[in-house]
C-alpha cells in the first residue's frame, strides 16, 4: 500500500521506526517530514498528511507526535480526513471498518516500536465495511456534519 507519514520532533525516532518497518514490509512510504528532532510544530505536519491525502498522493497516512493528540486534532480540521488516535490494534481496525478512518496517530511517548508496528499493520489491512448499511449510514451522517460546517473555500460556515 502506498502510504504517506509525517511526524512532528517528538514523534521523529518512533517515525523512523515505522517508515523503516513499513518499507521492509513492501510498503510505498512517502515521508512528509519531520526529517530530524529539532523543535517543530505538529500543526505543520498534520495539514501535510491532510493535503497529501486530499490530493490523491496516497489513500492513508500515519501521523505521530508525543501524544498523538495534537496531530490528530489538527488532522480532523481538514475536510475529508478521518483521523483516529489508536494505540491498540482493535481500534486501529475497527476505525477504518467502522467508521472510514484514513489516517491512524500514534504517541510516540506513549506506545514503543513493536506496538507501533502491530497498530499500522491492523490498519493497513482494515477495510471499510460498505456492505453493512449501518456504517454506510452513519458515515453519511458524519460526512453531512462536515459538510454543514465548511463553505467551499474550507472556511467555517457562518449559519
Amino acid at each position: 500500500m502506498k502510504l504517506v507519514i509525517s511526524s512532528d520532533h517528538a514523534g521523529f525516532p518512533l517515525k523512523e521506526e515505522v517508515r523503516a518497518y513499513l518499507a521492509k514490509a513492501g510498503h510505498e512510504m512517502i515521508d512528509l517530514g519531520a526529517y530530524n528532532a529539532e523543535p517543530s510544530d505538529y500543526p505543520d505536519f498534520a495539514e501535510k498528511v491532510g493535503e497529501a491525502l486530499k490530493q490523491g498522493v496516497a489513500p492513508r497516512g500515519i501521523l505521530i507526535c508525543g501524544s498523538g493528540v495534537g496531530v490528530c486534532v489538527a488532522a480532523n480540521k481538514i475536510p475529508g480526513i478521518r483521523a483516529g488516535m489508536c494505540h491498540d490494534t482493535y481500534s486501529a481496525h475497527q476505525g477504518v471498518e467502522h467508521d472510514d478512518m484514513n489516517v491512524v496517530v500514534l504517541g510516540a511517548r506513549i506506545i514503543g516500536s513493536a506496538l507501533a508496528f502491530e497498530v499500522v499493520d491492523a490498519f493497513i489491512r482494515a477495510e471499510f465495511i460498505a456492505s453493512e448499511e449501518r456504517f454506510v449510514r452513519r458515515f453519511k451522517k458524519v460526512l453531512a456534519i462536515e459538510a454543514k460546517y465548511q463553505c467551499g473555500d474550507g472556511s467555517k460556515n457562518p449559519a
